[in-house]
C-alpha cells in the first residue's frame, strides 16, 4: 500500500488472556500509515499485553490482528519483524553483558532495507556514540532506552510499538527520548506507544486510545480530548453509570497521574 493514510495495523475483537485472566476484551482499533498512537490507562488496563499481542509475544486467545490485510494473528514474532513490525518492550530488554554496538547489530538479522542503519540511529542518539564499547548494563536508564529503540529501529520497522517509554526515566532523559523520536516519525515511522505522562502524550500523539480493564473506552484525536476527558475515561467516569461520580474523578485521576509520573521520573 501506498497511500500515506493507508491501513497498516487493524486490530479486531481481540481477547487475550494471563492463565485464566482476561487481560485484553474484545478490543478493536486501526493503526494507519504516520499515525502516533498513544495508549493511555492505569496499571493492569492490559496496554502492554495488546502491545505483546500485536507484535506476537503473546498469543492471542480469540479475535485477528492483520497487516495491510493479512492476518497474521499466529504469525511468530520473528516473521512480524521482518514485515516490519517491532516493539521496544517494557524494561527495556537489552543484552546487558554485550556492548551497545553489539546490541545495536544483532538487530541487523532482520534483513529489512530501509533508513535505518547502524549510522543513522547514532545520528538520531548520538549520545549512544561515546557508550558504544560500553556494557548496556552499565549505562543509565535514559542511555538503555536510546539503545532498545535504537535496536528496534535498526531492523527497519513501519510500525513502532513502544511500552512504557518514560519509565523509570529522568525529565531531562525522557526530553532526549522524545526528541529523538521526533526524528523517527519525521522518517515516516508509525509509533504506537505506552506512556503514563499525559502532557507529553497530549503533545506526541496524533491520537489518543484509553484502556480500562482490558477495554477499549475512548479513542479520538488528541486534539480533541480534554485532559480532564482522558483522567475520566482513566478511571471509569464516563461508564454508564459512573455519572454520579465524574465531578469528582478527574482532578482525582489528575492526582494519579502526576504521582505515577513522579514516580517514573
Amino acid at each position: 500500500m501506498s497511500s500515506s493514510n493507508a491501513t497498516l495495523l487493524s486490530i479486531e475483537s481481540v481477547n487475550a488472556h494471563h492463565g485464566q485472566l482476561p487481560a485484553v476484551r474484545n478490543v478493536s482499533l486501526q493503526v494507519r500509515q504516520g499515525d502516533v498512537v498513544a495508549l493511555v490507562g492505569a496499571n493492569g488496563a492490559g496496554k502492554t499485553t495488546l502491545l505483546r499481542t500485536v507484535a506476537g509475544a503473546h498469543r492471542a486467545s480469540s479475535g485477528t490482528v492483520r497487516w495491510e490485510g493479512a492476518d497474521i494473528t499466529r504469525m511468530p514474532a520473528h516473521q512480524r519483524v521482518a514485515e516490519g513490525l517491532a516493539l521496544v518492550p517494557e524494561g527495556r530488554r537489552l543484552f546487558t553483558a554485550m556492548t551497545v554496538r553489539e546490541n545495536l547489530l544483532v538487530a541487523r538479522a532482520a534483513g529489512r532495507r530501509g533508513l535505518w542503519s547502524f549510522d543513522t540511529v547514532l545520528d538520531a542518539f548520538p549520545q549512544l556514540v561515546p557508550k558504544l564499547d560500553a556494557r548496556a548494563g552499565d549505562l543509565s536508564g535514559g542511555q538503555q532506552q536510546a539503545v532498545a529503540i535504537g535496536r528496534a529501529l535498526m531492523t527497519n520497522p513501519r510500525l513502532l510499538l513502544l511500552d512504557e517509554v518514560s519509565l523509570g526515566l529522568s525529565p531531562l532523559a525522557v526530553q532526549g527520548v522524545y526528541d529523538a523520536l521526533r526524528g523517527v516519525t519525521g522518517q515516516g515511522t508509525t509509533l504506537v506507544l505506552v506512556e503514563q505522562d499525559l502532557q507529553r502524550v497530549q503533545a506526541v500523539a496524533s491520537r489518543i486510545v484509553c484502556m480500562l480493564e482490558g477495554r477499549v473506552v475512548a479513542d479520538a484525536p488528541a486534539d480533541q480530548l480534554t485532559r480532564e476527558q482522558i483522567t475520566a475515561h482513566y478511571f471509569g467516569a464516563q461508564r454508564p453509570g459512573a455519572a454520579a461520580d465524574a465531578s469528582a474523578v478527574p482532578a482525582e485521576a489528575a492526582a494519579h497521574t502526576h504521582h505515577l509520573h513522579k514516580e517514573a521520573a
